[in-house]
């Protein structure tokens, strides 16, 4: 089980903050290609990768980062400095 955070306007497009997920997913890229088949608004919400950054255990990764072991993924927009 692996608890998945969204944030800013991925957490609007799926309309949740939070869920806990059961995945056979190895990678993060994995774990996306999963819950884009779930519905549209996921399928919308990660509909183009490169407008997303996504952290493992409050980590920075790539999405072809693997998922063993880690207990939390959290999905946000790239931030901007200011």
């Amino acid at each position: 089980m692996i608890d998945i955070l969204y944030f800013a306007w991925v957490r609007e497009r799926i309309g949740i903050p939070r869920e806990a997920v059961e995945t056979q997913a190895a990678t993060v890229a994995e774990l996306v290609g999963e819950l884009r088949a779930r519905e549209e608004r996921y399928a919308a919400a990660f509909s183009d990768l490169s407008a997303l950054r996504v952290a493992l255990d409050q980590d920075l990764a790539d999405f072809d980062a693997p998922l063993a072991g880690v207990r939390e993924v959290a999905f946000f927009p790239p931030m901007t400095g200011g």
